[in-house]
This record gives structure tokens, C-alpha cells and sequence, in this order.
């Protein structure tokens, strides 16, 4: 009976011995990965406090251009990185208004500017017309029974849908209602009008053949000429300039990345980049 109940305690002992060497490397795992996480959190931490992200809201023509040049910057200002938002000119306005987080803001028209000058949102000294565009007439290559070679052809029944920006807040579309008038042909083709939310909207419906033609820049043509007929362009008096101003917003964060960003903009080099895009600098 003593043997018995020594070797049961012999078995207790290693048992408890065993559960204790676990616990104990259990703990120091743990305080491993601890320490292992927190080294990590810091040096993500300090990697973030290395860098500065610059918020440009930038009007949808821009996207292509801007995307290559954000590349190049950031590969030349490592401690940088620029986080675009693309849409329409009026509704990046609006979001700028609404207490939106912006660095600064690149518009393709020059009233939205104005408006955020006159709002206080941009101080007038740091507003400057970067470049011009172009608005053309295009059609799609999807439906090739289109007889259209001019503005004024937009009238014939062939044409079934138009797409054009939306003018109260589209700067493509305020300009596309000047040009439409210009040539006296708003009221008759209302009836076919559909209208989207920024230029790249009208540009998609009619690469996609879901409208026969439309109103956009020329650089947005230019990316799309292989699924588009250029038909014309607006004559240069038939519409307000098409003028790209830019803009380091007054509530920036930044204001001092934001600034060598735009003077990065204003370089030879990248005018270059934005004239392989169709832009021309502005006079």
C-alpha cells in the first residue's frame, strides 16, 4: 500500500512538474511574440511618421495623366505619398465645402475654383491655371451606320442616345450646353440627351456603344481612339476656355509638400508628360 501511494505521488509530481515547464515556455513564447509585436507596431509607426500623404482632389480628365506622374514623384520623394481623389470638378467643390480633408485641389474648369475662392476655402495668391484642354465631338465605332461628320448631324434620327456631363456640376457639361447652343441645336436633340456624372461616365457609354455619340476632352478621346471616332472639334469661341486651374487649399495640413508638389507640376518635364496626354500648358 506505501509503495502505491509513493509511486502515485512520484506520478503528481511529474505531472505537475510537466504542466509547469509548459506554462513556463508557454510565457515565454508569449512575452516573445509581445515584444516581437510591439517592435513591428514601432517600426510601422515610425515608417509612417516618415511619410506625409498629400490628398489631391482632381478632376476625372486628369486620371491617367496624374496616375503616371504620382510614380514618378514618389519615387523621387520617397517621404511623400499622394492619394488622389477623381471626379467631377462640382462635386469635389462640394465635398471641399462639406469639410472634406483636402491638400489641394486641381479643377477643369476655373468656376469651381472661384467658388472655393470666394467661399474662403482657397486663398487667391495660391491659385494658378496649370493647363488647357480641348473639347471634341466623338462617336462610337460599335455601330458603323452613324452619318455623322459635324455638330449639327448630332440631329439626324441615326442618333438615338448623347451623352454629355452633367452641367450643373461637370465642367464638360457646362461647356457642352455653350457649344450646343452655339451651334442652335440644344432644343432638338434634348429628347436623346443622357447625362453622366463626370466625363469619363460620358466617355464610357460611348466606347460601350450605349450612345452613339458624346461631348469630352480631347485627352479623354485620345486614350479611347481605338474605340472612338474623333468627329470634331468645339470651335475656341463657341465655349468658355477650357482653363485647368490649381490650388493648395487654405485648411491644408501640408501646405509646405503640397506647395513643392504643384511646383513639381509646373516643371518642363512633367508639362511634357501632360502633353503626351493632350494637354497644353496654359498661357
Amino acid at each position: 500500500m506505501k509503495k502505491y501511494l509513493l509511486l502515485s505521488v512520484l506520478a503528481f509530481a511529474l505531472v505537475l512538474g510537466g504542466c509547469q515547464q509548459k506554462n513556463e515556455a508557454e510565457k515565454s513564447n508569449q512575452e516573445s511574440q509581445d515584444i516581437e509585436n510591439k517592435e513591428e507596431k514601432s517600426d510601422k509607426e515610425t515608417k509612417g511618421d516618415l511619410h506625409t500623404e498629400i490628398t489631391v482632389s482632381a478632376a476625372a480628365s486628369l486620371t491617367d495623366a496624374l496616375g503616371e506622374l504620382k510614380e514618378l514623384y514618389e519615387k523621387e520623394n520617397q517621404d511623400v505619398n499622394i492619394i488622389y481623389n477623381f471626379g467631377a470638378s462640382g462635386t469635389l467643390q462640394n465635398q471641399i465645402e462639406e469639410g472634406a480633408e483636402v491638400d489641394i485641389f486641381f479643377s477643369a474648369a476655373q468656376k469651381q475654383m472661384k467658388a472655393l475662392i470666394e467661399s474662403g476655402f482657397v486663398d487667391e495668391k495660391d491659385s494658378s491655371n496649370l493647363l488647357r484642354n480641348e473639347v471634341v465631338l466623338i462617336t462610337t465605332k460599335k455601330k458603323n451606320d452613324l452619318n455623322i461628320e459635324s455638330f449639327e448631324d448630332l440631329t439626324k434620327d441615326e442618333v438615338k442616345m448623347i451623352a454629355l456631363g452633367e452641367p450643373g456640376g461637370v465642367p464638360v457639361g457646362q461647356y457642352s450646353e455653350e457649344i450646343l447652343n452655339y451651334f442652335n441645336i440644344a432644343d432638338d436633340i434634348k429628347s436623346k440627351v443622357s447625362y453622366g456624372s463626370d466625363v469619363r461616365q460620358v466617355l464610357t457609354w460611348v466606347v460601350s456603344g450605349q450612345a452613339e455619340a458624346g461631348l469630352v476632352y480631347k485627352t479623354d478621346a485620345l486614350i479611347e481612339q481605338d474605340n472612338v471616332n474623333i468627329i470634331a472639334s468645339a470651335p475656341v469661341e463657341s465655349h468658355k476656355p477650357v482653363i485647368y486651374p490649381v490650388a493648395v487649399l487654405k485648411e491644408s495640413k501640408h501646405r509646405q509638400e503640397a506647395e513643392k508638389f504643384i511646383d513639381f507640376l509646373n516643371t518642363d518635364e512633367v508639362i511634357s508628360i501632360f502633353e503626351k496626354y493632350g494637354f497644353v500648358k496654359a498661357d
